[in-house]
């Protein structure tokens, strides 16, 4: 018998351009995690963490979160808008995760410029904290946050899928935007 404290959520794989992606969602058909097949086990620890005990049973995703995602690896950016997203976390990361979904297509900030737009520009570590706790990869775009001086920095899918992203997203190309293969 589980206890009372349990979170019902539901899990399913979806085909991708970076492989399959997991996507969780609760019953009321919000986005929960998205995260990378070869990353469960992080997705997993960010569940807990966010919401203590989580149930998760195998069940399709819903149909408008599937269709957006597909839009969006079709090329259609602002598909990822009509995904309703729901996340657990400190009032802090919910703050920072809003804050990432007003990063418009195609651009990046640093990690500084985003604590600065939160009023904290001494927080550029807790916002890099907050980033790297994201549960919904992609639709909250972390992956468009880089280092102070261009250089890609770490995302829970690895560098080669945020460099990917990118580049789909037509930001591979700005000018302060460096990979350094050697650090993937």
């Amino acid at each position: 018998m589980r206890g009372k404290d349990v979170i019902d959520l539901a899990l399913a794989d979806h085909a991708s351009p970076l492989g399959t992606i997991l996507l969780v969602h609760d019953a009321a058909g919000h986005l929960r995690a998205l995260d990378f097949h070869d990353y469960e086990t992080r997705m997993r620890r960010l569940l807990r963490l966010h919401y203590g005990a989580v149930s998760l049973t195998r069940a399709p995703a819903p149909a408008h979160t599937i269709a957006a995602l597909d839009r969006y690896f079709a090329g259609d950016f602002a598909a990822l808008e009509a995904i309703p997203v729901a996340t657990g976390g400190t009032p802090f990361q919910r703050t920072v995760w809003q804050a990432l979904r007003t990063i418009a297509v195609g651009e990046t900030r640093t990690y500084g410029a985003l604590a600065a737009q939160l009023g904290s520009p001494g927080a550029m570590r807790a916002v890099g904290l907050a980033n790297g706790a994201n549960p919904v990869a992609i639709v909250v775009p972390c992956h468009r946050v880089i280092g102070a001086n261009g250089t890609l920095t770490g995302f829970g899918g690895g560098l080669p899928r945020k460099q990917w992203l990118l580049d789909h997203e037509g930001a591979g190309n700005s000018p302060r935007l460096r990979f350094d293969p050697v650090a993937r």
